[in-house]
């Protein structure tokens, strides 16, 4: 059976915005992705996921599009991007684009029609309002100058669109197309869950992603997901689209999986999972026993990042947990998607000061919620300020970096043994070489108190969240180690790879 390119790769999630300035303005664009492609391909990765380059007044980062079939010149033009996809290809790099269907931007075209009274059925306008809030804060209505409400379950610029008119649901196929016509290999699908609200939008207890929610996962949806399917399928080439489907169960999850709707969905159960064994044997558990095709996938451009996550649990942890949590996670069957800075150790920047912030959810929180500028800090190149390589010719960056960066940059791990960055190419390297010869399925192995153990034919993960060291399982051979083992045993926080004949 011919296994489909996205069922085991490596994805790179690009938040363009931050990973590398070719123009010298401070703000990551198209022709600096380009530029670093030799460094995401000697990373090892499969493929790249680009967040919205789309054109947008950035009031979330460019998840208010205005335009779904363009480039905002932020980020350069239509021919910058196809160049993109070329020479990734060339690279051996698939491409995955951020689509945003739940809601557009206030400054698209058909809002400011709404906006005189013209389709206005293309949003949720009412005469009055319930008690849902904005995922950002704050209510999720806003008066238009007519006295009427529209929702928006994000920013205030952001718009719900009324995915119940069939003008909606046909601009979107057509959208679809037009970027599949220029090459690209996939969709990540935002807010995936969210584009139906329940009829008569009635008052909520809590906003949470259950199934029974009048906010999210109403059963339309996958309908959505069998059209999109059939575009997908249309085309050659393996096309594909991963949801970000937010659930409060793999159950749920699975919905989005079936055989004619989405192929991925991102696994937050993974990312959202406490340093433990037991955590992460159930999680394990519930996604494989599950889910069609599993995702793993630890730090985003929405939370903060699992370094420090895992440091706020106990401080001084943080680094060598992260290294432990990855290198699990690449044992795992199914696929694996990293964010950009994560391979050079970067922690959540948490001491910005506010006029650099640019959030919605800090800026409509009043300042009460810190948002999630922290994590997407431009990641650093070089050792030389103001951009540590960043951009060209000492441009300060849309937000700046702290002085730390420089010891982590990427000139100064290159060629470093013992350096986060060559650790993440020795991993999806083995990972690669591995992958011929590995079963998809696990069994778990009896394992010691704190330590989880589990097996891929010859391959043997074994990860120790424990406080003490703990002797290894049998095995002929050490594959990769994040950490030192000493006589056989595998010290707390440390994670390894085993083969056994």
């Amino acid at each position: 059976m011919d296994i489909p390119w996205w069922r085991d790769a490596v994805v790179y999630e690009i938040y363009v915005r931050s990973f590398a300035d070719a123009s010298g303005d401070g703000v990551g664009d198209l022709v600096g992705v380009r530029e670093r492609l030799p460094y995401l391909q000697r990373l090892g990765v499969d493929a790249i996921w680009l967040t919205p380059f789309y054109p947008s007044p950035m009031a979330d980062g460019g998840y208010d599009v205005a335009d779904y079939r363009g480039v905002d010149p932020l980020f350069g033009t239509l021919a910058d991007f196809e160049a993109l996809v070329t020479a990734a290809h060339e690279h051996g790099l698939r491409v995955i684009v951020d689509i945003v269907p739940n809601h557009s931007s206030s400054a698209h075209p058909w809002f400011q029609a709404a906006l005189k009274g013209e389709h206005r059925d293309r949003y949720i306008f009412r005469d009055t309002t319930n008690n849902w809030q904005s995922t950002f804060s704050g209510p999720a209505w806003t008066r238009v100058a007519d006295g009427q409400y529209y929702l928006h379950l994000f920013a205030p610029g952001q718009p719900d669109l009324n995915w119940r008119n069939p003008e909606v649901r046909a601009e979107f196929l057509d959208i679809l197309r037009f970027w599949l016509d220029r090459g690209v290999d996939g969709f990540r699908i935002d807010v995936a869950m969210g584009l139906y609200k329940a009829e008569g939008l009635p008052d909520v207890s809590d906003q949470s992603f259950k199934a029974v929610s009048p906010v999210w996962g109403q059963p339309e949806v996958h309908d959505v997901y069998r059209d999109w399917r059939r575009v997908l399928d249309s085309y050659p080439g393996e096309r594909m689209a991963v949801g970000e489907v937010w659930t409060d169960s793999s159950e749920d999850l699975a919905l989005y999986l079936r055989p004619d709707e989405l192929h991925q969905s991102f696994n937050f159960a993974w990312l959202q999972a406490p340093w433990s064994p037991t955590a992460f044997k159930k999680v394990i558990d519930d996604t494989v026993s599950t889910v069609r095709s599993a995702t793993w996938v630890l730090s985003n451009h929405d939370v903060v990042r699992h370094r420090t996550r895992y440091d706020a649990a106990d401080p001084g942890t943080g680094l060598a947990r992260a290294r432990a949590a990855l290198l699990t996670m690449l044992a795992l069957p199914g696929s694996a998607y990293l964010y950009q800075g994560e391979e050079l150790g970067l922690p959540e920047v948490t001491d910005l000061p506010d006029e650099a912030r640019q959030d919605p959810v800090f800026l409509q929180s009043k300042g009460e919620l810190p948002g999630r500028d922290g994590c997407r800090v431009p990641i650093p190149w070089t050792v030389d300020p103001p951009s540590h390589g960043f951009s060209p010719g000492g441009a300060e960056p849309w937000l700046p970096q702290p002085e730390t960066f420089a010891e982590l940059s990427v000139e100064k791990q290159e060629g470093v043994a013992d350096s986060t960055l060559e650790f993440y190419r020795r991993a999806l390297a083995c990972r690669r070489e591995l992958a011929g010869s590995i079963p998809y399925t696990l069994e778990w192995l009896k394992s010691p108190e704190g330590a989880l153990f589990f097996t891929r034919g010859p391959l043997i993960c074994a990860i120790n969240c424990g406080l003490r060291p703990v002797r290894l399982p049998a095995h002929d051979e050490v594959i990769l180690s994040t950490g030192a083992l000493k006589r056989g045993l595998l010290p707390p926080d440390t994670a390894v790879w085993l083969r056994r004949s």
